[in-house]
C-alpha cells in the first residue's frame, strides 16, 4: 500500500447528482428528501465501503427562478437542515465522518459553534463544517436583506466568522473539567477562556458553553475558486472542494492553493484538496454512456435554461434551446460562483448550444463526470491523484440508489486493490482518518483569559 492515501467521500443526494435523477427514481408516495431511513441507508453503505465522510450540501432558500421552471426540479426542494440530518446519521454509524454546510452570510457564529460542536461530541469527533458564503439573492430575502452582499464582502465576513468559530470552540482547555468532589469544583476556572471578539461583522463575548471534542474542533471545509475564496481556504480550511473540469485546471489550482499555505504558517499536508466527481460505471464505456444518456433525456428545457441563467446571472428566456448563447449575454463578471461562470463562458466561446451546456451541468452538478468501466474510472482517479491534481475525491452517484453501488461496490474495491484507499478505518475521529492532527487550542500553555 502506498504511503499517501486518497481522501474518499460521498455527497448525500436524495435522488442523485443528475438534475433529472428524480424522474428515474422508483415511484412511490414517500419523499426521499425527508426520509431519514433513506439517508441512513446511504451513509451505512458509504461506511461499509470505508469512505472518509459523507457530505450534506445546503441552500437556505428556494432557488432563484420562475415558479414554472422551479416546479420541474427537485433540487433544494423540501430538504432537511444539515446539522439535524447529520446528527441522526452520526447515531446510525460508527466510523464515517459527517460533514455539512452552514452559510457564513446568514448564520451567526455562536449558534453554528454550538450546533457543530454538539454534533462533534455526539459523533465522537467525526464532524465537519463546510462554510459557504451563499451566492443567491433568494437566500438574502429570508434573512432581512434586500440583496446579495458583494462577493469580497461575503468572504471578508466568512474569514471573521471562522475566526470567531475557532475561538469559541477553544473556550475550554482539554483538562478544564476536573470534577473535584472534595473541593466541590466541577471545572478549573483558570482553564476557561472568554473570547471577547469585537470585529467588523461580529461582536461575540463568549465563552461557548460546550467543551472541546475528541478531535479538538470540527474539520473545516470550504469551496471557492475566486482569489478571495482561495485566500480564505489557505488560511482556515482543513479540506477544500474543487470543481475541476480538466486535470490541467486541477493541477494549477492544487499548486496555487498549496503554495499559499506557508504565509499562514501552515504545512502542505495540513490541507486536503478534494475534487468533485460524478461516477457512472458500465461493463463497457458504451454502456456507461448509454446509462447516462437514459437519464439526460429527461431534462426539461425549462430546467436547463434555469440552471444556466442562474450561473450567468442573466435572462436566457429569448434564447432558443438548440441555439448558441450570444456573447452579448455573457457579463464581464458575476457576484457568484466564479468556477462555473468561467466554464460556461468557455463553452459559449466554443459555440456549444444551450441544450449542450445544460446537459453537461445536469450530469455533473459538482466537478466533472467520468463514465466507463470501474477500471477506467479508477485509472482516471489514480492519474489525477498521482499528478497532484487532488488529494482525493468527493464522489456523487448520478442516481440513487441506482448508481450508488457503482461507487461503493465497484470503484472503491478497484482503488483498494491498487493500494490507494484504506482497507479499514485507522482512527476514531475524522481528523485522524484524514491524516490531520488534533486541532490545538489557541490558549495552549496559557492560564486563563
Amino acid at each position: 500500500m502506498t504511503s499517501r492515501q486518497m481522501v474518499t467521500s460521498l455527497i448525500l443526494d436524495a435522488f442523485g447528482g443528475h438534475q433529472a435523477a428524480w424522474l428515474t427514481a422508483p415511484r412511490s408516495s414517500a419523499n426521499p428528501s425527508t426520509d431519514i431511513a433513506h439517508f441512513v441507508d446511504i451513509a451505512q453503505r458509504a461506511e461499509k465501503a470505508k469512505l472518509d465522510f459523507v457530505f450534506v450540501a445546503d441552500f437556505p432558500a428556494i432557488p432563484d427562478g420562475s415558479l414554472e421552471q422551479l416546479s420541474r426540479s427537485a433540487v433544494s426542494m423540501s430538504v432537511l437542515e444539515p446539522a439535524t440530518l447529520l446528527t441522526a446519521l452520526a447515531m446510525s454509524t460508527k466510523h464515517i465522518g459527517v460533514l455539512g454546510t452552514a452559510s457564513t452570510s446568514y448564520y451567526e457564529p455562536y449558534n453554528v459553534a454550538r450546533l457543530w460542536g454538539s454534533l462533534d461530541h455526539i459523533s465522537g469527533g467525526r464532524a465537519g463544517l463546510n462554510v459557504v458564503t451563499t451566492r443567491s439573492r433568494s437566500a438574502s430575502f429570508n434573512f432581512g436583506k434586500d440583496d446579495l452582499d458583494e462577493h469580497d464582502t461575503r468572504y471578508e465576513r466568512a474569514d471573521e466568522f471562522v475566526e470567531v468559530l475557532n475561538g469559541l470552540w477553544d473556550s475550554w482547555d482539554d483538562d478544564a473539567f476536573i470534577r473535584d468532589y472534595d473541593e466541590v469544583r466541577f471545572f478549573d476556572p483558570t482553564k476557561l477562556h472568554t473570547l471577547d471578539h469585537k470585529g467588523k461583522f461580529f461582536n461575540v463575548r463568549g465563552p461557548l458553553n460546550l467543551s472541546r471534542s475528541a478531535q479538538g474542533r470540527p474539520v473545516i471545509s470550504q469551496a471557492g475558486g475566486s482569489e478571495a475564496g482561495k485566500e480564505l481556504a489557505a488560511k482556515t480550511a482543513d479540506v477544500v472542494f474543487i470543481n475541476a473540469p480538466t486535470l490541467e485546471f486541477a493541477q494549477n489550482f492544487y499548486a496555487d492553493l498549496k503554495g499559499r499555505l506557508a504565509k499562514f504558517g501552515r504545512q502542505q499536508d495540513e490541507l486536503k484538496i478534494v475534487s468533485g466527481l460524478t461516477i457512472v460505471t458500465g461493463s463497457t464505456q458504451e454502456e456507461a454512456e448509454r446509462r447516462t444518456a437514459d437519464v439526460s433525456r429527461h431534462i426539461h428545457p425549462e430546467i436547463g435554461r434555469q440552471m444556466i441563467s442562474g450561473v450567468l446571472d442573466t435572462d436566457l428566456s429569448d434564447v432558443d434551446y438548440d441555439s448558441r448563447i450570444p456573447q452579448s449575454k455573457i457579463l464581464d463578471n458575476v457576484n457568484k460562483g466564479q468556477t462555473y461562470f468561467g466554464l460556461i463562458r468557455k463553452f459559449v466561446e466554443e459555440g456549444r448550444t444551450l441544450r449542450e451546456i445544460a446537459a453537461h451541468f445536469a450530469e455533473a452538478r459538482v466537478g466533472s463526470i467520468v463514465k466507463g468501466t470501474p477500471e477506467q474510472i479508477a485509472d482516471k482517479m489514480q492519474a489525477w491523484f498521482e499528478a497532484r491534481g487532488s488529494d482525493g475525491f468527493m464522489m456523487r452517484a448520478m442516481t440513487v440508489p441506482g448508481n450508488l453501488d457503482d461507487i461503493c461496490e465497484e470503484v472503491i474495491p478497484e482503488l483498494r486493490r491498487r493500494g490507494l484507499v484504506r482497507t479499514e478505518y485507522t482512527g476514531d475521529t475524522l481528523r485522524e482518518n484524514l491524516g490531520l492532527d488534533v486541532a490545538p487550542s489557541r490558549y495552549l500553555g496559557r492560564i486563563g483569559a
